[in-house]
């Protein structure tokens, strides 16, 4: 029974809101320049299980996430913001907007993010965002084309 068990939750996708946790110890990280070497020493983890933190694939104990937050100078509190309070309890409603997606804190978005800080004429930073919302746009046109 328990081996049914093991098979069915590798099948599953993780839960929202362990991708949500994962995605803010990431952004978090990156944000402090350290590298998951570093943070999973903290962790008293290797940086394989850091990895499965940040993808949601694997959930962050409760005692983990308490030192995650010291090791990045945080509270617990901060990685579940953001994260929507409203839905059936233990479900996260898909993302409506309100929030960053899941893919903001990939390491392209997080790259993206940055540089776009680094660019001083806000003027400059502001056409880049309107390019990226066009194709952006202009993607989702054509996946709704593509599906009829």
């Amino acid at each position: 029974m328990v081996e049914a068990r093991a098979d069915a939750s590798r099948t599953t996708a993780p839960h929202p809101v362990d991708v949500h946790v994962g995605a803010r110890l990431r952004l978090r990280r990156v944000g402090l320049g350290m590298s998951q070497d570093a943070l999973a020493r903290a962790l008293g983890v290797s940086f394989q299980q850091v990895q499965k933190y940040e993808t949601g694939a694997n959930r962050l104990s409760a005692s983990r996430l308490f030192l995650a937050a010291r090791a990045l100078n945080t509270r617990v509190a901060w990685f579940f913001e953001e994260l929507p309070q409203d839905g059936p309890a233990g479900d996260a409603p898909a993302n409506d907007g309100l929030f960053p997606s899941a893919a903001a804190f990939t390491p392209q978005g997080i790259e993206f993010a940055a540089l776009l800080l680094d660019i001083p004429e806000t003027k400059v930073r502001r056409r880049l965002v309107a390019l990226a919302r066009t194709l952006a746009e202009a993607a989702r046109l054509a996946r709704e084309l593509r599906e009829g």
